[in-house]
């Protein structure tokens, strides 16, 4: 079986098979969980990456072993573009080296940046305003029979609304990379994964510069079943005003039968503990991106004094919430879940934080899809608008502190 959030294959000795699911419960659950797996039209690749991997487990540089995503039968509109413009793509020249790994002391696995100036085009994005920093952290949903192009699109054009010096992206396929090297957007940015290492594995996070990078790395988590890692970006503000951002996709709860309760929440708190612990000998820290936090079930993030979380801080009193199948109205025919599952948690000792919004709130116009619905007595196709991603994005601005 595979996990509703994440596609990684559970065993079979402790999550048991759904044939004999409740109907009701099946259609519902899973839309609110499961990923479909990616276009089959990228299985037509025949990359040296592909060939190793066709129908197989994947394995991460850190030794992880992954799945592919789990499928679904969903209803999309005929004029879909998913899947109709994918191409292979040639190792992009402009993005870090992956040939030049290190291993450092601590065991941190990581990318050396070739230190190459980023091309920056004042038609798409402004330059940095170098007293104020912005940071996107966006799950862009991997789910590729949904429209997939347009979804990116509006991505994109989010991106070139905000123009954030620095983007943290989870649930990046190979397709939506390739979509995204493609875009007006991309050359203003340093990314952390190469084109080449992008098609080795189904889905992986990714982070994005317009600053000066002094480094790119990753660093797997310990105890992930689902290859999940640490991704770190360094960064020089101004002199002596280093930055470190880094983002993660933590451990995903995985609800299946009899007892629906392969929540994950232990392995959740170890990997956000030992994210902190590797991050805090940092003066300033940004670690952002999709916790799949549940304050009830996983307690307080475990952050030492002196970290924050930007929008409890900046906005108490609101819920936050970045997954929201009532006000997204593009999951408005799944189980009601409601989480603020996407966080920023920082510890700045040169700057402080200024502002936090979430993007991505609107539907695309003119666009939908037929969702269909099944409960016990009858199928039931939904017409629903359709949305950036099945997250909302969150994006920080930071100022220079003045001493």
């Amino acid at each position: 079986m595979a996990c509703e959030i994440c596609g990684t294959r559970a065993s079979a000795s402790f999550i048991p098979s759904l044939n004999d699911v409740d109907e009701e419960l099946d259609s519902s659950v899973g839309s609110v969980f499961f990923p479909l797996k990616r276009c089959t039209t990228g299985a037509k690749r025949k990359s040296s990456e592909d060939q190793g991997r066709a129908d197989n487990d994947f394995l991460d540089s850190g030794g992880f072993r992954g799945m592919k995503s789990a499928s679904k039968a969903v209803i999309v509109e005929d004029e879909s573009p998913a899947g109709a413009d994918l191409r292979t793509l040639k190792t992009s020249e402009s993005t870090v080296d992956l040939t030049d790994d290190f291993l450092d002391s601590g065991g941190f696995r990581g990318i050396k940046s070739r230190n190459k100036a980023v091309v920056i085009s004042d038609e798409v994005c402004p330059a940095t305003d170098i007293g104020k920093l912005k940071i996107l952290s966006y799950n862009v949903w991997f789910r590729e029979d949904l429209e997939l192009h347009k979804r990116m699109e509006a991505l994109g054009d989010l991106i070139q609304l905000h123009s954030p010096d620095l983007i943290c992206f989870q649930e990046v396929t190979p397709n939506i990379y390739n979509i995204f090297e493609k875009s007006r957007w991309w050359n203003v940015y340093e990314c952390s994964v190469s084109s080449k290492k992008a098609f080795t594995r189904p889905y992986f996070c990714m982070q994005l510069s317009k600053m000066p990078v002094k480094s790119f790395s990753c660093k797997p988590f310990s105890n992930s079943v689902m290859g999940r890692e640490l991704c770190v970006t360094e960064v020089q503000v101004q002199d002596q005003m280093p930055l470190v951002v880094a983002t993660s996709h933590l451990e995903s709860p995985c609800p299946g039968p009899p007892k629906w309760d392969q929540m994950y929440s232990k392995e959740r708190v170890a990997q956000a503990k030992e994210a902190v612990n590797f991050l805090k000998t940092n003066p300033n820290v940004i670690f952002c991106g999709d916790m799949n936090w549940d304050d009830k079930l996983d307690g307080q993030f475990p952050f030492p004094d002196g970290w924050t979380d930007a929008w409890a801080q900046l906005r108490p009193g609101d819920s936050g919430l970045t997954y929201d199948t009532k006000s997204n109205e593009m999951l408005s025919g799944n189980r009601t879940l409601q989480k603020r599952l996407d966080r920023f948690i920082c510890s700045l000792r040169d700057f402080k934080i200024n502002g936090i919004v979430m993007i991505g709130k609107e539907a695309i116009p003119g666009l939908s899809y037929c969702k269909e619905k099944k409960t016990k007595k009858e199928v039931k196709n939904l017409i629903l608008p359709v949305l950036p991603s099945d997250h909302y994005g969150l994006l920080l601005t930071i100022c220079v502190q003045q001493h």
